[in-house]
């Protein structure tokens, strides 16, 4: 009896300061649960802050590419429809003698330039853009067929056609089939040709028309295969335009072997009036 009244007396005891220790350690137990979730909620946050400046970073490069990319392809677009558009004017002698003063003006004094200079005797007729190569070349040269028969000098030849590329020298040649008759041709370009095998054809036997490219025909002044002395005319395939619409004069490559050709001789030809200076 005693001790079921002492069960009694305890469990109608009111709950507070004097409660069991368990009772308190349950409370802070929960507390410090709450502390750690007040501290492990703003984990995820600041990873997630982390993270944006990265994404943004990575995407502003890309829109600077395409940005730099559709300016250049509308730059190349707007040049070539100039290009395109523009009409065709034919070459008259003031373009040579100025390409010649440009290229020439960073290196030669103001006395060299002039000397540079040619009259207008050493040119001939430019052509109007009508012709074709064999019509024009029968206009700057009416006494070709008499020409040609008086020439009996190896390693030269009469007339030379000076153009781009060695594709456009066979469309030349072919083109010419109407002026040239029974005249020796030459091809004087590098594409499959050896300086060689050009040096021993011009020795083997007469020639009297050679066409090519000015690269070629300087190399074969330089070694000896190629006397410029005899040489009559000079024609220059200056209005043709190739696929990127450039005229062999606009191409840096062609315009500098040109010029170096020129001062071989060829200007000193010119004023000495024994060669003369065409423009197709």
């Amino acid at each position: 009896m005693a001790d079921d009244l002492g069960d009694a007396w305890w469990e109608n005891q009111p709950t507070g300061a004097g409660s069991s220790p368990e009772a308190s350690d349950g409370e802070g137990g929960g507390r410090d649960m709450e502390v750690m979730q007040q501290e492990t909620v703003p984990v995820p946050a600041s990873s997630k802050r982390t993270k944006q400046p990265k994404e943004c970073f990575l995407i502003q490069p890309k829109e600077r590419k395409d940005n730099t990319t559709k300016t250049r392809k509308r730059r190349k677009k707007k040049i070539t429809d100039v290009l395109a558009k523009s009409e065709p004017k034919p070459g008259v002698p003031e373009d040579l003698q100025k390409l010649m003063k440009d290229y020439y003006s960073s290196s030669r004094s103001v006395i060299e330039l002039e000397e540079l200079n040619l009259p207008d005797s050493c040119f001939l007729k430019a052509n109007d853009l009508t012709h074709s190569l064999s019509s024009y070349l029968k206009e700057i040269c009416p006494k070709w067929v008499k020409l040609r028969r008086n020439h009996s000098e190896k390693k030269s030849v009469l007339m030379l056609i000076i153009c781009s590329s060695a594709i456009r020298a066979l469309e030349l040649i072919r083109s010419m089939a109407a002026f040239r008759g029974d005249s020796k041709v030459i091809k004087l370009f590098a594409k499959h040709i050896k300086v060689q095998e050009q040096a021993k054809l011009l020795e083997k036997r007469v020639v009297h028309l050679g066409v090519g490219t000015p690269g070629r025909i300087k190399e074969l002044a330089k070694q000896g295969g190629l006397n410029l002395n005899p040489l009559k005319f000079l024609v220059f395939d200056w209005n043709w335009r190739d696929q990127k619409l450039r005229r062999m004069m606009d191409i840096p490559e062609i315009r500098k072997e040109v010029f170096e050709l020129l001062e071989m001789g060829v200007l000193s030809l010119c004023k000495s009036e024994s060669l003369k200076l065409g423009l197709f």
